[in-house]
């Protein structure tokens, strides 16, 4: 399954600045790889782990702003469709099994 989030946050103080950064960074820490500006995707393994995901990303919310969380599987996500520009090579996006030993 691939955990989506996707955010809006407003940047016109210093406060707002930081919680941007912090929130922007927690995400990148938890693993999450940036697609676009503001949307961030992540591979979660099962239901437990997204569960487990979903927790550690409203414990580190922003006060103020849009946070939208989305879960596709694997398949769904590989039917994304480029209209314009192209795909981010850092974005695995394949329904192949992969097992590492």
């Amino acid at each position: 399954m691939r955990m989506l989030v996707f955010f809006d946050l407003p940047m016109l103080t210093k406060a707002n600045l930081s919680e941007y950064r912090n929130f922007r960074s927690f995400l990148l820490k938890s693993g999450f790889i940036m697609m676009q500006k503001s949307v961030y995707s992540k591979l979660v393994l099962n239901n437990n782990s997204t569960k487990l995901l979903r927790t550690q990303v409203v414990k580190n919310l922003p006060k103020y702003g849009l946070v939208q969380l989305l879960t596709v599987t694997e398949k769904q996500f590989a039917e994304i469709e480029y209209l314009v520009g192209q795909s981010n090579s850092k974005v695995l996006s394949s329904i192949d099994r992969v097992v590492k030993l």
